[in-house]
């Protein structure tokens, strides 16, 4: 994975209705990024057109629509995920536990700028 900007599009599976997207900056093992509702924080690993990490997830902002549920409840989640990489983009998938509960999501990336 090279250093920069990344959109990231995530889409919940196995039955459960959620997607969000955002940006990551991903530099030298780390990442950060979020979006409207959340950000993450994480460190990864990469090699030979593979990569795998780890990052928590927290809601900072409330959702205008009274009638959307946050998968997360506001409450930090923490992820794993591994996946492969090409060129400018990635995909992946992990597993974020929210309390008891693991989801699978898969994701999607692309490298948008030098970071």
């Amino acid at each position: 994975m090279r250093n920069g900007l990344y959109s990231i599009h995530i889409h919940m599976m196995d039955g459960v209705r959620g997607r969000d997207s955002g940006v990551l900056i991903l530099r030298d093992g780390l990442l950060i990024g979020g979006g409207p509702h959340f950000w993450s924080i994480g460190a990864y690993t990469a090699g030979e057109g593979t990569w795998k990490g780890h990052l928590r997830t927290n809601q900072h902002s409330p959702f205008s629509d009274p009638f959307a549920r946050p998968l997360f409840a506001g409450q930090e989640v923490a992820s794993g995920f591994s996946g492969t990489f090409s060129g400018d983009e990635a995909e992946v998938f992990g597993t974020v536990l929210v309390g008891t509960r693991s989801l699978s999501f898969r994701a999607t990336l692309k490298r948008l700028a030098d970071a």
